[in-house]
């Protein structure tokens, strides 16, 4: 009887035992990668500066003509970033122009400077001309971007009516 089992229990121990196949291991590897583009954005990319009322009160000889307290000192703050070591920031300042016609004597035209200041780092332009200042390095950078005015200045008695004018910032990463 005894050996019945035995005969019988061999194919079991046959089964439970390790296969003799391969004894190393093998890896494979999955290579992972990404990229992140040179940017600038503003997430404030807007803001106002009200000057109120230009002209100098009163009877004096300076009565009516810019005053110039309400525009120097005004600023306002955008909010932007650059990711990128090389990024630069330009101004363009447009004067204020009021659309009426100035007679003899007469201006509907403000004109200031604009110093925008990002990162420590400052640009600025002047509105007497069409063209952007020179740029300036800011780096890679987060946080506000405040934009002063200074050095106000019209010829003659301004002409009653409103003012506009603007100042473009102008973030990039270099190229």
């Amino acid at each position: 009887m005894r050996r019945i089992f035995l005969l019988a229990a061999t194919p079991l121990v046959l089964l439970a035992s390790p296969a003799a196949a391969q004894s190393a291991s093998s890896d494979g590897t999955v290579s992972i990668n990404g990229s992140v583009a040179q940017r600038c954005l503003f997430t404030t990319p807007s803001a106002t500066i009200s000057l109120g009322e230009m002209a100098q009160g009163g009877t004096g000889t300076n009565a009516g003509k810019l005053d110039t307290s309400k525009v120097d000192g005004q600023s306002a703050t955008l909010v932007g970033w650059c990711n990128s070591t090389a990024a630069t920031m330009t101004v363009q300042a447009y004067a204020l122009l009021n659309v009426a016609t100035a007679a003899t004597g007469f201006t509907s035209r403000v004109d200031y400077t604009a110093t925008a200041t990002a990162n420590n780092v400052d640009a600025t332009d002047d509105s007497t001309d069409a063209l952007p200042g020179t740029g300036a390095n800011v780096n890679m950078f987060t946080g506000d971007v405040v934009v002063a005015l200074s050095n106000a200045a019209a010829n003659g008695l301004l002409v009653a009516g409103d003012y506009t004018g603007s100042v473009t910032v102008t973030l990039a990463p270099a190229t």
